[in-house]
């Protein structure tokens, strides 16, 4: 079996760590303990806390870009593009929770040129979704919403998922995000679909 290398050792560890006590609360230490070496050895791995944090958000980015985008840029009907997506981004938050819950929560502590760019990062995937509603807007399955608004309110639900969910409750990731999907697409499918506007 092959071991884990130990700069994502370093990084799985952080995750677990900025999650349950927050980035600020969590120091080089505790990381250093969790991980059965010294303080110091850590640096030998990586330049600052701030770098493992970077390096978090940055693979939960990627990761939801990876299964998401995809999708998104599919020719697929609004409503079923929409609906997978939503499946796609529920998979994430369940199957990397951790690194989920710190890139939801913990990017805010990134200095000020980090946060910037993760700050672009997370409205180019916002604007994934906004994208899809406002296809099903514009060919009539969908009500006159606002994209904007609506793709705000999906994601919000979709990343509490990230504080709620236990591998050890009732649903599964695949009935919880059948269930979220459920019902964003009722609330927005037209029935009869409106006339495409112009």
């Amino acid at each position: 079996m092959v071991d884990t290398p130990r700069r994502q050792q370093i990084d799985d560890v952080a995750s677990a760590l900025f999650r349950d006590r927050g980035y600020a609360a969590t120091s080089v230490r505790d990381i250093a303990h969790a991980l059965h070496i010294q303080g110091p050895s850590l640096y030998a791995h990586v330049a600052s806390k701030e770098d493992v944090l970077w390096s978090i958000v940055t693979r939960a980015a990627d990761r939801f870009n990876a299964e998401v985008g995809p999708i998104a840029a599919s020719e697929a009907p609004a409503p079923v593009k929409l609906r997978e997506m939503i499946r796609a981004h529920v998979d994430v938050v369940t199957s990397a929770q951790r690194d989920a819950a710190v890139f939801l929560h913990e990017w805010r502590f990134l200095s000020d040129d980090r946060r910037t760019q993760m700050a672009a990062r997370r409205d180019a995937y916002e604007a994934l979704f906004r994208h899809a509603i406002a296809e099903g807007v514009a060919a009539g399955t969908f009500e006159s919403v606002d994209p904007r608004l609506t793709a705000m309110a999906i994601l919000s639900a979709l990343n509490g998922i990230a504080t709620w969910y236990s591998p050890e409750g009732p649903l599964s990731p695949a009935q919880i995000a059948n269930q979220h999907a459920d019902l964003f697409l009722r609330s927005l499918t037209c029935d009869p679909p409106r006339r495409p506007s112009a």
